[in-house]
Formats: structure tokens, sequence, C-alpha cells
């Protein structure tokens, strides 16, 4: 469906400044609703397979346990600090864009089959996003349906200039990914002359979660090792600098 919307397979080039590259297309909100319907009796389906499966939880509970402040310490953020206790979201904390306005909760871990912050906490909040993220679906359709009107041809950046030259300063922009916080600390051209920052750094969230490996794994068996980075769920990408 994303790859419907922004003509992208996997790398989906859809937000850009001032707006989305193009309009949803017609019968997008239908389709979404459909899938929602279908998808929430398969999540009933699948954690009876393996959330509340009991060989699933004597394999991720009690291992790899992540104390809360460790988590601070190393930086964690996403579902490896949620699962580790504490209510840190981004789209609460830093209430940007349509968020505000949502109804959603924030999951955190609780320790109910072992101790707070092991795997299978961690697997536990995802498994609850994944609700949250469908009501907050369910929501932004509503909303659609009710405000939306549609625009076939539109150029969201022709009112944009073509060179945008940020204010001399330094800038530190962040939101809430699928892994934790993805940050961009940038400091503009102190001449004022070019629209390419002078400096550029990307905080990725798989950096620091995984950085915390060697901290939660020390005397576990190697079969433990593989539960634990299945659940920092990191992406390569962000961490190979």
């Amino acid at each position: 469906m994303l790859e419907w919307a922004s003509g992208s397979r996997m790398l989906y080039n859809y937000i850009w400044i001032g707006g989305l590259f193009f309009d949803l297309p017609v019968g997008f909100e239908e389709r979404c609703r459909e899938f929602i319907e279908y998808f929430k009796p398969k999540m009933v389906e699948l954690n009876e397979l393996l959330t509340n499966n009991q060989i699933f939880i004597s394999r991720t509970a009690n291992v790899g346990v992540l104390p809360m402040d460790v988590a601070i310490n190393y930086g964690c953020s996403g579902p490896m600090l949620r699962g580790s206790g504490l209510k840190w979201d981004l789209r609460r904390i830093d209430n940007y864009s349509v968020y505000p306005e949502l109804d959603f909760e924030i999951p955190v871990g609780e320790g109910l089959m072992g101790t707070k912050g092991d795997c299978w906490d961690r697997n536990k909040v995802r498994v609850d996003e994944i609700g949250e993220s469908l009501k907050i679906i369910e929501q932004c359709l509503d909303r659609l349906q009710k405000e939306l009107k549609r625009f076939p041809e539109f150029d969201p950046r022709a009112k944009l200039p073509r060179r945008l030259a940020p204010k001399a300063q330094d800038y530190y922009m962040r939101g809430e990914g699928s892994k934790g916080e993805l940050g961009f600390y940038f400091i503009t051209d102190p001449s004022g002359k070019s629209e390419i920052p002078f400096r550029v750094k990307s905080r990725g969230p798989s950096f620091h979660n995984l950085s915390v490996l060697s901290e939660i794994s020390k005397g576990v068996m190697i079969a433990d090792l593989i539960a634990i980075v299945g659940s920092i769920d990191f992406v390569l990408g962000e961490v190979d600098r």
C-alpha cells in the first residue's frame, strides 16, 4: 500500500518539504480499512500462536534483561527503552504533527512473564504498538473522510523557494521511528551563502540500541544471544558508520 501511494517499493520518498509528493490514490482509504479489518483477527491468532506460547515465554522471559537506568545511560530509545518500563515516546513528548489530536496509548514493559526489561517485554511492547498503530490509522482515516478534499494535480513545493538557506545556527530535529529516536543535527553555513550545511550528523536509534548488547548478554548461552539480538531489532544500515 505504501508502494501504491509513493511509487517506491521500499524507500518511500513521499513526505516532502511543503507537504506530500502526491495525494493518496483513489480508493486508498477503502483498501486500507479492508486491511485493518482483515488484520485485527490475525493479531489475535498470532498472539495465541507466539506471544502467549509457553515455549516462546521460556526462551525470552528473564533473558537479556535491560534495566531502565542502563537503557537511559546507553541512549536507548523506542521499544528498547519502553520495554524497560519508561513511557518515552516523542510523539507524546514533543507533540509534533497531528499526534496531539489522536488517542493512543504508549505500551511499556511490565515484567508480566519474567523480569521487567527482558526479551519478552520488548516483544510484547512491539506487539501492543501494532494495535495502537491500527487505532491511529483508523482515526486518521475518519479525519480524511470528513476534512480532505482531493486535489488531483498539485505540487507541494511549487510555492517554496528553490534555494532554502536556514538561519545560521545549530539545529536538531527528531522524530519517533519504529526503532526509536531518529534525529538530524546540522550546522548551517556561517556565511549564509550556501544552503549546504556546514556540518551534519544523523542519530540512528539502532546505533545506540545495539551498543547495549555487551551489557545485557554477559554470561548468557549462545542460544540466548540469538533471542537478545532479535529483541533489539536493529538495522545494520544505521550501525555501520
